[in-house]
């Protein structure tokens, strides 16, 4: 067995064990982010079942997964890093999910290409909790706004998306988060990484976005 199918289980089982443990009823999915690795790595896992992988950047996308999404037509794309508005004719042909809407021009542009080829994209708003100068998402204030302009314009809002400040613990974040999205009555939630995901997979998170405890480290 590949080590990354194995290291997808123990995750799987750790998930499992830890809810169970803290008498949790929720169901999360695991999006394998592939960034940066080839498709020797992801192969192993497609195979194995798994159908849910994220990446970051549109052009790597388009190079790696284009052939694989046609000879698998049950997988699930995931667009997790900042997206620019010149890219979003291609992500939104590719990706399934969109994890990193953030403001109005984001928003209607995917809502165009999504008309253009007769499409719903699923999307998630990045809210920026923490409110770090340097990354991206919509500010708590700013966030009622946006979720009713993309209302408006009819776009295929799931839920919520966020990255806690790295120096800080994700738990009170994860909180308010998941009141948030409760809040808004959005059925998904995505938060949680390899660092993080036990404690995301407590507080509601229905997408853990999980790289480098399955791929190895980038280097």
């Amino acid at each position: 067995m590949h080590n990354t199918v194995q290291n997808l289980i123990k995750i799987e089982k750790n998930i499992g064990s830890n809810l169970n443990d803290l008498n949790i009823n929720n169901q999360t999915k695991i999006i394998a982010v592939s960034k940066t690795f080839g498709v020797d790595k992801i192969l192993p896992l497609i195979h194995y079942g798994h159908s849910d992988f994220g990446e970051n950047k549109v052009q790597e996308a388009v190079d790696k997964w284009t052939e694989l999404k046609k000879e698998n037509p049950s997988l699930k794309l995931h667009m997790i890093g900042k997206l620019q508005t010149n890219k979003v004719k291609y992500a939104v042909k590719l990706f399934d999910f969109i994890h990193s809407v953030d403001n109005e021009k984001l928003a209607r542009k995917i809502s165009e290409e999504d008309k253009k080829i007769n499409k719903k994209t699923k999307i998630f708003i990045q809210v920026n909790l923490g409110a770090e100068e340097q990354k991206s998402g919509v500010s708590k204030t700013g966030l009622h706004k946006l979720i009713l302009y993309c209302k408006e314009i009819k776009l295929e809002l799931i839920g919520l998306m966020c990255i806690p400040p790295m120096d800080k613990d994700s738990t009170n974040y994860f909180i308010e988060m998941s009141e948030l999205n409760k809040n808004y009555g959005f059925s998904e939630l995505s938060m949680g990484m390899s660092s993080d995901y036990l404690k995301a997979s407590e507080y509601s998170a229905t997408y853990l976005r999980i790289g480098s405890s399955i791929f190895g480290q980038r280097f």
